[in-house]
């Protein structure tokens, strides 16, 4: 099974992820996530299936979050907004995100990579 990793390459959390995929000898794709983010779709689709709240998926301690005033331009929007926000540009998305379809991961916390990928090889 090959996983894909929507990373940024400068992203500390991204180097490790790739490293502990790399570790543990998993295939996987990389895709830049601020030259080619996820479409609204393809968020809407990861957001369903990781059973976590869209605002988990955006990058709260990022640059553009603080200068775009997302805290207070999401709290009270919808799903489609949030995902309309996330979609408009990378930058604002949570990284890294993995996926072998069914499952979603947001961030790199190595126990949810042993939980979750471990069992794909």
């Amino acid at each position: 099974m090959t996983l894909t990793m929507y990373w940024y390459p400068n992203c500390g959390s991204c180097k490790k992820a790739k490293k502990w995929l790399d570790d543990h000898d998993l295939t996987y794709n990389l895709i830049h996530i601020v030259e080619n983010p996820p479409s609204e779709k393809e968020l809407l689709d990861m957001i369903e299936k990781s059973k976590l709240p869209a605002r988990r998926f955006f990058n709260t301690s990022g640059k553009v979050y603080r200068e775009e005033n997302m805290k207070d331009k999401i709290k009270d929007a919808t799903i489609e907004e949030m995902v309309g926000y996330l979609a408009s540009n990378g930058m604002l998305i949570k990284r890294p995100i993995v996926t072998e379809g069914e499952k979603v991961t947001v961030g790199f916390k190595e126990e949810e990579f042993e939980a979750n990928w471990l069992e794909t090889k």
